[in-house]
């Protein structure tokens, strides 16, 4: 009896053993790999779409989330001093995001495309919303640098930047948010380019993050889980 249950036992383990050789085989493999490219792409090109249509941008809630904190207690001061420019500042960020789309496109195609059999093993072994980790660590500091002078561009057309250096000028809290350097000159320093960018950029992934959660099934599938 006790030898029969040894070797049940060691069947056991060697089907385990195989079980997850044979899975991490199919997260390798062409075709999980292509499952995870398709799930990122398709999560991209919904951010690209939201940020081709204005209306979409101002109602989406995951862009709000992505608001930088400094930005957002710019606005709060704004409210105290000059109310409609917030509005304003919403409206001809969302302009400038339809703006960035051409740039930030080949940047996120290409970093999917740059995926590893590593990256899609850790993607196996991680939760829901790896493989969006995963492509903003290969491409968040480079959409960052590459969008800003479209987004400077954009809001210094539109004359935000200077409307919001008149209502706070002479504000000391804004020194306390942004650092002296920045809060002296906005348009100099790109202080509010810099935190539209980023919200840009995190609201963005937040997108592409929500879409492979929705998606999670297909990954799994992929990946024989």
């Amino acid at each position: 009896m006790k030898k029969t249950s040894i070797v049940i036992v060691a069947a056991g383990a060697l089907s385990m053993g195989t079980a997850a050789t044979s899975c991490l085989a199919v997260a390798t493999s062409s075709v999980g790999i292509a499952i995870i490219k398709q799930v990122l792409l398709g999560g991209i090109a919904k951010g690209l779409s939201v940020f081709n249509n204005k209306e979409a941008f101002l109602k989406n809630n995951l862009i709000d989330e992505a608001l930088p904190q400094e930005l957002r207690k710019i606005n709060q001061l704004l409210e105290r001093v000059a109310p409609s420019l917030v509005a304003k500042e919403r409206d001809y960020i969302a302009q400038a995001a339809a703006y960035t789309v051409n740039t930030s496109e080949p940047i996120l195609k290409n970093a999917v495309n740059s995926l590893t059999a590593e990256d899609v093993t850790s993607i196996a072994n991680g939760a829901p919303g790896t493989a969006t980790q995963i492509l903003k660590e290969k491409s968040q500091a480079q959409l960052v640098q590459a969008i800003l002078p479209k987004v400077d561009q954009k809001l210094n057309e539109f004359g935000i930047i200077s409307s919001i250096n008149m209502a706070l000028k002479g504000n000391n809290f804004l020194g306390s948010i942004l650092g002296q350097d920045k809060s002296a000159a906005l348009s100099v320093s790109n202080g509010l380019s810099e935190l539209a960018s980023e919200q840009l950029v995190n609201g963005l992934f937040k997108i592409i993050e929500n879409h492979e959660k929705q998606n999670s099934h297909e990954i799994k599938n992929a990946l024989g889980r």
